[in-house]
C-alpha cells in the first residue's frame, strides 16, 4: 500500500485526539459554558481567533474526528451569521478536500484491486453524474460527513469537482446551523442524537 506512512501518521494523530480526551472540548455543554468568554476572545482578537477556529476546524475534518456538527455551531455563537458562516464552511470544506486526498492516495489502489469491475461501473457513473451525487449527499446529509470525504476519495471524481460541489451542497446546512447560538434545548438535543452522535 502506497503512503502508509500517511496512514500511520493520521492513525497517531486521531490516537491522542482520543487518548487526551480532547473530545470533551467539542461539545454542546462546552460551547455553552465557554461562549462568553469566546466572544470576548473575539472582539479582542478577532483575525487569531478566526485563524485559530479555521485550523480546528481544517484538522478535524482531515481527520474525520467527531466534532464537525459543534464546530459549526460554535461559529454561528462566537461570530455570529456574517463572518461565522464563511468561517465555517471553507475551512470545512478544505478538511474534507484533505480526507478526501486521503482516500484517494491511501486506499484507492487497494480497493481498485480487490473491487476492480466494480469500482469501473461506479467511476462510469461518477464521471458522467457525480457533480449531481456528491450535491445531493452533501444537501440531504443521509451518510455522515467523513463518510462522503471518504468514499468519493476512492472514486474518480476530480477534486476541484469535490471542493466546489461541497462548498456549494454545505452552504445551505451552515447558514441554517448558524442562527442557533441561543441554544434552543429541544432543536439542539435533536441535532446533538442524529448528528453529533452518529
Amino acid at each position: 500500500m502506497k503512503h502508509w506512512w500517511l496512514l500511520i501518521l493520521l492513525i497517531m494523530l486521531a490516537g491522542l485526539f482520543f487518548a487526551f480526551d480532547l473530545g470533551r472540548f467539542l461539545s454542546l455543554e462546552a460551547l455553552k459554558s465557554s461562549r462568553d468568554e469566546l466572544q470576548q476572545a473575539f472582539r479582542a482578537r478577532p483575525l487569531q481567533i478566526i485563524g485559530l477556529y479555521a485550523a480546528v476546524y481544517i484538522v478535524i475534518a482531515s481527520l474525520s474526528l467527531p466534532g464537525a456538527t459543534v464546530m459549526t455551531l460554535a461559529g454561528g455563537a462566537i461570530f455570529g451569521l456574517g463572518v461565522g458562516v464563511p468561517a465555517a464552511v471553507i475551512p470545512a470544506v478544505i478538511g474534507a478536500t484533505v480526507a478526501f486526498w486521503v482516500a484517494r492516495y491511501v486506499f484507492r489502489d487497494a480497493v481498485h484491486r480487490r473491487f476492480g469491475d466494480r469500482m469501473a461501473s461506479i467511476n462510469a457513473g461518477i464521471e458522467h453524474d457525480g457533480a449531481f451525487y456528491l450535491f445531493s449527499l452533501r444537501l440531504v446529509p443521509v451518510f455522515p460527513f467523513f463518510v462522503i470525504n471518504l468514499l468519493m476519495g476512492l472514486t474518480a471524481i476530480r477534486t476541484r469537482i469535490f471542493f466546489w460541489v461541497s462548498l456549494l451542497g454545505m452552504l445551505p446546512a451552515t447558514i441554517i446551523y448558524m442562527p442557533m447560538n441561543h441554544f434552543q434545548p429541544h432543536l439542539l438535543k435533536f441535532i446533538e442524537i442524529n448528528y453529533i452522535r452518529s
